[in-house]
């Protein structure tokens, strides 16, 4: 049975192979999702290339979590532009480098007025030495164990964070009940320690690595049981199918910006709902 479930993963993804482009600016006018007090937006933009994630809060509050990568920052701006954003209070990078070119990275603290730059002890002490007097932007580190509120009901807790190869940090968002696990690191001991951390059952997880080979264990997929699991387009190559059948006996619902485009999922104090807008794609 699983190997029938390989082919068949394997099988979807060669036909969801296709080069993306982002919507037509001129298609689509911008997306109000109507944000009330006690409700929150997490939005898994589609870029071609990298991650990016968008927090909006009830009070108009922007917050960024990755800013995608080098030849994807035209993307990533048109998709701020849909949803109205002009002003990021807080820029969330989870990797231990920088993705973006200094030039693209001031830029982006500059149009957005970014004030605050939260990122790994690493990053923040190179962003800091970069930066220089070229903006404003506060840099702060943050490092295990940290909680802080992002959001009038919104709160960020750091879970794990590495130095090491292919590790970074790894961060939960609270919201009321919710429960959001956005992984970048991925190696057996950021495992390890996760499954020390009581987050079973999450309601939403951001993979790492794009779900390709080796970026997760199914037994951290079962102990985690997630609700709903979010798969960041791969720069090349595809998803992981046995991360993809492992998912699938957890009776995970599977959102790929590969296949969904961008994916908003905005709560309220008790329920959630998912919103998918499709990327074009290149004929």
């Amino acid at each position: 049975m699983r190997t029938l479930l390989v082919i068949l993963f394997l099988f979807i993804q060669t036909t969801l192979m296709v080069e993306a482009s982002i919507p037509s600016l001129n298609d689509i006018e911008n997306i109000d999702l109507n944000i009330k007090d006690h409700e929150v937006a997490v939005t898994f933009l589609g870029l071609s290339e990298g991650e990016a994630t968008l927090i909006q809060g009830a009070n108009n509050e922007n917050i960024l979590v990755n800013a995608g990568g080098k030849e994807t920052v035209a993307e990533l701006e048109g998709w701020l532009y849909l949803y109205d954003v002009k002003d990021i209070s807080k820029l969330i990078l989870t990797t231990n480098e920088l993705e973006l070119t200094e030039k693209q990275f001031n830029r982006l603290i500059s149009k957005y007025h970014i004030r605050e730059i939260i990122t790994t002890p690493e990053l923040s002490a190179e962003i800091k030495k970069e930066q220089g007097t070229t903006n404003k932007a506060a840099v702060v580190s943050w490092g295990a164990r940290t909680k802080k509120r992002i959001l009038p009901e919104m709160t960020a807790v750091v879970q794990f964070v590495g130095k090491d190869d292919n590790e970074g940090m790894d961060l939960t968002l609270e919201f009321f009940n919710h429960r959001i696990l956005l992984m970048t690191s991925y190696t057996p001991r950021a495992e390890e320690t996760l499954m020390t951390k009581g987050l079973e059952n999450i309601n939403v997880f951001k993979i790492p690595k794009y779900a390709m080979k080796d970026a997760l264990s199914e037994k951290l997929i079962e102990y985690l049981n997630p609700q709903i699991s979010i798969l960041f387009a791969p720069e090349e190559g595809r998803h992981d199918p046995d991360i993809l059948v492992d998912l699938h006996k957890s009776w995970s619902e599977i959102y790929s910006t590969k296949k969904h485009g961008t994916i908003t999922i905005k709560f309220t104090d008790s329920n959630y709902e998912v919103i998918t807008i499709p990327i074009e794609a290149d004929e």
